[in-house]
């Protein structure tokens, strides 16, 4: 009787301490990053294989199938050839939410970094995801998303990006039932702009300056000081690039992850190495990395590396 009693008692104890555990990691923060910028940001990469340019290379669906990286994205798809959508990885993108899966570009036949940048961070987490994406084409920090400290008149798409970052966070559990009754924590910030200021020599001349002033600013606004910021190269002319204000602002770029006050909390991905030529790309649209879908997810992917190193060092 009393060893029955033991196992009866042993039994009950390492019930109610799965019972803990479990209630302790319902209760852990879902990580929010919010994923900002302008057009490629949004996203131009291609799902669908368009035969009919370059035999469909450059697309989602070559990229699984017969991209020498394809090894990188087997979990995209099911054995019944179907996308899958992550349940512990949710996105917000202007009002349209669900699960993380290729479709969250500029429509729902493209992506984004959010695709690879998910799946690196869903996979590093125990706890839920929850990407936030606010980006629009064709927006500089020199004027859309000027900063409150780089004086002169705050951008506007700065004032939305900030105002609609926190009705998400505060709306949440609505939006995302699922969810309901967990805490958000902002968690980071992935950033991917620039074109709009390197054709722009005022803009570009400034551009060092307004980004360090953007990043003080959204993190003041956000009440998450020492925020993880990830910076994202504009480098979507490839290697080669020749141009003096190009070259500038991606240096720029480059600069503001090296500043002192920066150091642990923000970093610099390059990403000119994940070009591909017009002839390897579903389009020659050089200012959207030709529309090539495994560009855009390499380009996620190692901003998410990249987020996860500054969140283990913070």
């Amino acid at each position: 009787m009393r060893n029955h009693l033991g196992r009866f008692g042993l039994s009950v104890a390492l019930l109610s301490f799965l019972t803990l555990g479990h209630s302790a990691a319902a209760e852990a923060p879902v990580k929010v990053f919010l994923l900002a910028g302008q057009s490629n940001m949004v996203g131009a990469g291609q799902i669908k294989a368009n035969p009919d340019r370059n035999d469909g290379q450059g697309s989602l669906e070559w990229m699984v199938e017969s991209s020498p990286l394809k090894a990188k994205v087997q979990g995209l798809r099911n054995s019944s050839g179907e996308w899958v959508e992550r349940d512990d990885v949710r996105i917000w993108n202007f009002g349209r939410t669900g699960g993380l899966k290729p479709g969250y570009g500029s429509n729902p036949g493209t992506i984004g970094p959010e695709l690879g940048f998910g799946m690196v961070v869903g996979e590093a987490f125990d706890e839920p995801v929850l990407l936030i994406k606010i980006a629009w084409g064709g927006k500089s920090i020199g004027k859309d998303f000027r900063p409150p400290s780089a004086g002169g008149e705050v951008g506007p798409e700065y004032r939305i990006l900030v105002d609609r970052t926190k009705e998400v966070l505060e709306d949440a559990g609505r939006q995302f039932p699922e969810l309901a009754g967990r805490t958000f924590e902002l968690a980071g910030i992935g950033w991917h702009q620039g074109w709009n200021d390197r054709v722009n020599q005022e803009f570009n001349d400034a551009y060092e300056v307004n980004l360090a002033h953007f990043i003080r600013d959204i993190r003041r606004d956000l009440k998450s000081p020492d925020l993880p910021f990830v910076i994202a190269e504009t480098g979507m002319s490839g290697p080669n690039e020749k141009h003096p204000r190009a070259l500038s602002l991606m240096a720029a770029q480059a600069a503001v992850a090296k500043m002192p006050e920066f150091q642990g909390n923000v970093a610099f991905v390059g990403t000119r190495n994940f070009y591909r030529s017009p002839e390897a790309s579903p389009s020659g649209q050089q200012y959207h990395w030709n529309s090539n879908a495994e560009t855009y997810y390499l380009i996620g992917e190692a901003m998410g590396e990249a987020m996860l190193e500054l969140c283990s060092s913070k």
